[in-house]
């Protein structure tokens, strides 16, 4: 083993080799950012926030379609759809065909959206007919479907029906009724096959055609192209996905900030006065989590004047407002208890700092990593509390779309149309696990006590 001389603790001179290990100097945020990066799930969920950003705000740029406009040739359309249209003469009135071909239950002509035109004999034993439509082919059930019309004599033998009709197969039945008006179990069924038409009138009203457009009966046109189909009323699907976004994203963020905002400044202080002030400000804290989120909904939807059906936006965003601060409120006061013991905020006392400098320049910014993981957390609970509240009715009504509402009109028709649930649904679980999962990520990437683990 070689001693050690006083040569080994010279200065080394400028021709010397020397070993540098060295690492680029990095911020807390810099160093955060690579971790969040680091963590797929968080980096795609950030994706997916910027996009719900982007489809909210510059969605309606791109698709400036009436979120209200109504399509009524094509009502609870889904995506895909044939939206090919033939052109006919203009609607004229019929009063059945004494010459019809055929025996039975028979069209007069082809089924069309304008119009079905059914005629048929008297029944057996029949003193008047009912006629039925329906979606499904009669059963031993006698499920004949919805009743269009009643004819108590058998010398009106024809019916026209205009009721609603949109392409597809409908079921026509017509059922002999007794001496008193009762239904018996004679009756005829006939299948239609229903095709969509429209004149050049309607065409030109709805903006398909150019005014002096030369089309003739027989004609093919394309009707509105709509992506994700219309729902129940006509109305485009995508615009008011779009539109019902801007409701709740403004909600599931405008007021997670609000009442953050708040718990931060209140938890603040009382964490750093502490002793009986921050005793009696803990206790209010605890009062307020106590109080029924629903009830005071109720309440401020009375006191602002809001009646039945109509929107509740500004209720529900006071309600969380004032409701959902204490939360935040404990968990920045025990930072800030943590904190105030750090030897640097003593010297910024022995230095002559005063409490706002203390608490605003020192105390609250090495807190923003809890309350940034705080603020992403609420984002989808407040979310979530807004489709809800707007499901069940409390909330945004029609016609204002949100996401919440448009699921509760899309539950109604889910069996027959699913599309106009399915959409905003999907939305509302994509939003919420996005900022979850970003929020997770977040909550390892500026945690201290996370980075000293790996």
């Amino acid at each position: 083993m070689s001693e050690i001389s006083a040569a080994d603790f010279q200065p080394l001179t400028a021709g010397q080799e020397t070993q540098v290990i060295s690492r680029p100097s990095l911020s807390y945020w810099q160093d955060a950012w690579i971790r969040l990066k680091a963590n797929r799930r968080a980096l795609a969920s950030l994706y997916i926030v910027i996009g719900l950003l982007a489809f909210t705000l510059l969605g309606p740029v791109l698709w400036p379609v009436d979120p209200a406009r109504q399509d009524i040739d094509q009502i609870s359309l889904p995506p895909g759809t044939d939206r090919n249209a033939t052109i006919v003469a203009p609607y004229q009135p019929w009063f059945g065909d004494a010459n019809l071909p055929g025996t039975g239950l028979r069209l007069a002509e082809p089924g069309t959206t304008q119009a079905v035109r059914l005629q048929w004999e008297v029944l057996p034993g029949a003193n008047g007919h009912r006629v039925y439509r329906n979606l499904f082919p009669v059963g031993p059930e006698y499920a004949y479907g919805i009743p269009l019309a009643e004819i108590l004599n058998n010398d009106t033998l024809y019916f026209e029906d205009r009721l609603d009709l949109q392409p597809g197969t409908y079921f026509y039945s017509v059922v002999a009724l007794g001496p008193r008006g009762e239904i018996t179990t004679e009756y005829e069924s006939l299948e239609v096959d229903i095709q969509r038409v429209t004149t050049v009138a309607e065409a030109i009203e709805r903006g398909l055609l150019e005014e002096g457009t030369n089309l003739q009966v027989g004609d093919q046109i394309e009707l509105a192209w709509h992506p994700l189909g219309t729902d129940y009323l006509g109305r485009d699907m995508l615009a008011r996905l779009m539109a019902g976004a801007r409701v709740s994203l403004f909600i599931g963020i405008g007021a997670p900030l609000l009442f953050v905002l708040f718990g931060v400044t209140y938890g603040s202080v009382a964490g750093f006065v502490g002793g009986r002030v921050d005793q009696v400000m803990m206790r209010f804290a605890d009062f307020v989590v106590a109080l029924p989120f629903l009830l005071f909904m109720i309440v401020f939807k009375i006191a602002f004047g809001i009646g039945p059906g109509e929107s509740g936006v500004f209720p529900m965003l006071v309600a969380m407002v004032v409701l959902l601060w204490p939360a935040t409120a404990r968990l920045v006061r025990g930072q800030i208890l943590q904190i105030r013991e750090q030897g640097y905020i003593d010297a910024s006392r022995l230095l002559g700092a005063k409490t706002p400098y203390l608490v605003f320049r020192h105390m609250i910014p090495n807190t923003l990593g809890v309350v940034l993981v705080t603020l992403t957390f609420a984002i989808p609970s407040a979310i979530f509390t807004e489709a809800f509240l707007s499901f069940i009715g409390m909330g945004v009504a029609p016609p204002t779309p949100s996401w919440g509402s448009m699921s509760n009109e899309g539950i109604k028709t889910m069996l027959t149309t699913p599309h106009e649930l399915i959409f905003p649904a999907l939305f509302i679980s994509l939003t919420v696990l996005a900022f979850n999962l970003l929020g997770d990520g977040l909550r390892d990437a500026l945690d201290a006590r996370m980075r000293n683990r790996e």
